[in-house]
């Protein structure tokens, strides 16, 4: 049996224009005492973001062969405000917002029963792949994404 875009457990859901994913930490995410180590917290925004387009039926691999085009982080702030510890179960809560020719902007957080953990600004730039260029993000994703931007006050 396959599972369609957007239906699997672990996509998530939406929650108006935020995208919430529970995420559970393993041993492999923590440190010799069991804290998060620093850089997983970016992983763990890559897979709210991954998990938010895949909800809104895009296909990042279609999208590398159909138009040989991918997203990459160009720039990330990581702004740490407490530990996460093996076995916690986190929420990772990512808004759009900002929308430009060849970037997006999000902002996430990373949160442990409503308490900030992490707070997070992305911006993800397209790319072509032939050269690693940017370029315009497809109108069809626009559309998509366009309605969830949402600026941050």
């Amino acid at each position: 049996m396959t599972a369609t875009a957007g239906t699997e457990p672990c996509a998530g859901t939406l929650d108006g224009r935020e995208h919430v994913l529970p995420i559970r930490v393993y041993y492999e995410d923590t440190d010799a005492a069991g804290i998060v180590y620093y850089a997983n917290y970016l992983k763990f925004a890559e897979r709210g973001r991954t998990e938010l387009l895949r909800l809104l039926g895009i296909d990042q691999g279609a999208m590398r062969v159909r138009d040989g085009l991918a997203f990459a982080v160009r720039s990330a702030a990581v702004d740490y405000v407490g530990p996460a510890r093996l076995d916690d179960l986190l929420t990772v809560r990512s808004r759009l917002v900002e929308l430009r020719g060849a970037t997006l902007a999000a902002r996430q957080r990373v949160e442990r029963d409503g308490a900030l953990l992490a707070d997070l600004q992305v911006r993800v730039a397209c790319l072509r792949l032939i050269d690693g260029r940017p370029a315009r993000i497809p109108p069809y994703i626009r559309q998509i994404l366009a309605p969830l931007c949402q600026p941050v006050i």
